[in-house]
């Protein structure tokens, strides 16, 4: 168990802490739904979560394959639904690998991809497709 503290700071900005590392993150609503924007927005937080899980889980299915990953990136575009309630309806994954890679670990580093605990952990009706660009 990991445990998160989030405070309310006032004017739809949030302060999240983890627990066992004291490191902080700060949240803003969106400017589409009466924030600033000066911050992740916690469904930003979703699509960041989702990439970064995304590649830690590759980086460890490389690591046990003696690849080394660095400079792999992804990036997540989230498309929000408004109707009829306002939830993420798309996050559109590209990842883009600047090395060489072989079509079998390819075919490795997509699976651990797609089994991602972000990935599983999230609604199904979330359009998640992944693209990767070798």
């Amino acid at each position: 168990m990991v445990e998160v503290n989030i405070i309310y700071q006032g004017q739809l900005h949030c302060e999240a802490t983890h627990a066992p590392s004291g490191a902080v993150i700060q949240t803003d609503a969106p400017r589409d739904n009466m924030g600033k924007g000066e911050s992740f927005s916690p469904t930003d937080l979703v699509a960041a979560a989702l990439g970064s899980c995304i590649l830690t889980v590759m980086g460890i299915a490389a690591r046990k394959l003696g690849i080394d990953l660095s400079g792999v990136t992804v990036k997540v575009n989230k498309e929000m639904l408004q109707s009829p309630v306002r939830r993420i309806g798309k996050l559109a994954v590209e990842v883009d690998f600047p090395i060489a890679v072989s079509d079998e670990h390819k075919k490795i580093l997509e699976h651990a991809a797609h089994t991602c605990p972000v990935h599983k952990s999230l609604n199904p009706e979330i359009l998640m497709p992944i693209n990767f660009n070798y």
